[in-house]
């Protein structure tokens, strides 16, 4: 009898025949250039390079009058090479704003320019390490300049009052009241899941009943790179998740679906989405003055907590499962500075000057 795949293994399969999708409608090089890569690099990296080639060729085919009218599959290396750097710079302009369909419209900010140039960069160094281009004219275009963003997360008194909500059934309505019974254990779990341990919501939803060890204090998951690790969890989160298995073993899930830990009202696998609209739900209630919350804020409130306690930011890096510290460090830069500004205030050099401001004290002399 064939092995039961894992949720990341059955994902990871999906995401792969949706490239192969897209691959149809491309040039035969760009299928080449992921075969190329793909030791390197996981599935979902490479659907979104596909997804990323597939957009460009679009623009190309769209908006630059020389190439009206060329399919993508009709493409050679040749004209892959004749694209200028001012088609590039267009591109990136186009990224702004375009239109999906007729009625959908599509926007990119920094971050969003920033990818779907790096891909067309890791596309042009294929074809011109391999030889199929003359030049690599991406090394031509600069790369958007990122502005970082101050991090969203919930204060203590926020989390509190989302975890009160989530029990209490409050400000519900009256459809939503119906399925509380059903629900309340198991979002509170996941909420609880995300502020106590960091996890990523992809993660979330991967997890196993089997994957749980009690005893252990900590459970497994796949991470984003497909590698495995155990997080710990604290006394508190695994209460809930105690209170929650009683109520999840009683169910019945379809096939297919019987080990999956947190189940949607169809008795399906959650899915990433349905998690991503439950959290948006109560935290909107919560802290309506902070837009845009998600399972990713949830994830800096716990990353930020765990900064706060440890000043460590090797261990918040190697907790939230980021491969750089660099990208922690990104993130949590402007709470270190103000940690070194603290300090700075609580120095006094003089007895009667205020802290931070040591009014006529003479620089020390090096020695």
């Amino acid at each position: 009898m064939a092995k039961e795949l894992s949720y990341s293994q059955q994902h990871a399969q999906e995401i792969t025949l949706s490239t192969r999708e897209i691959l149809r409608e491309l040039p035969d090089v760009c299928a080449d250039f992921l075969r190329a890569i793909e030791p390197t690099t996981q599935p979902l990296t490479r659907f979104a390079y596909a997804y990323d080639l597939k957009l460009f060729f679009h623009y190309l085919q769209t908006e630059v009058p020389r190439f009206a009218g060329k399919t993508p599959t009709a493409w050679t290396c040749d004209d892959l090479d004749s694209v200028t750097a001012r088609d590039l710079s267009m591109y990136l302009e186009y990224l702004s704003l375009y239109y999906k369909d007729e009625d959908t419209a599509v926007t990119n900010a920094e971050l969003g320019k920033m990818r779907k140039l790096s891909s067309l960069r890791s596309f042009y160094h294929y074809l011109f390490k391999n030889s199929l281009i003359k030049s690599d004219v991406t090394t031509l275009v600069d790369m958007p300049k990122r502005h970082e963003k101050p991090i969203i997360r919930l204060e203590v008194d926020e989390v509190a009052r989302l975890l009160d909500l989530v029990e209490s059934g409050e400000k519900q309505t009256q459809h939503q009241k119906r399925y509380n019974d059903h629900t309340r254990l198991r979002d509170l779990a996941i909420l609880t899941l995300f502020l106590g341990t960091g996890i990523r919501v992809s993660e979330l939803v991967g997890i196993d009943i089997d994957d749980l060890d009690f005893e252990l204090g900590g459970f497994m998951v796949t991470r984003k790179g497909g590698g495995q690790a155990v997080l710990y969890f604290p006394d508190e989160v695994a209460d809930v998740l105690k209170d929650y298995l009683r109520v999840r073993r009683n169910m019945t899930p379809l096939p297919g679906h019987e080990n999956a830990l947190f189940l949607s009202l169809q008795n399906r696998r959650i899915s990433v989405r349905a998690v991503q609209v439950m959290v948006k739900k109560y935290a909107t209630q919560a802290a309506p003055l902070k837009k845009h919350l998600s399972p990713h804020k949830l994830r800096s409130t716990f990353g930020t907590n765990l900064y706060q306690e440890t000043g460590d930011i090797y261990l918040v890096a190697d907790v939230l499962g980021h491969a750089d510290v660099n990208t922690t460090r990104r993130h949590y830069a402007a709470m270190a500075d103000e940690r070194r500004r603290m300090a700075a205030r609580k120095v006094k050099l003089r007895e009667d000057a205020p802290a931070g401001k040591p009014d006529g004290a003479k620089e020390p002399e090096e020695t």
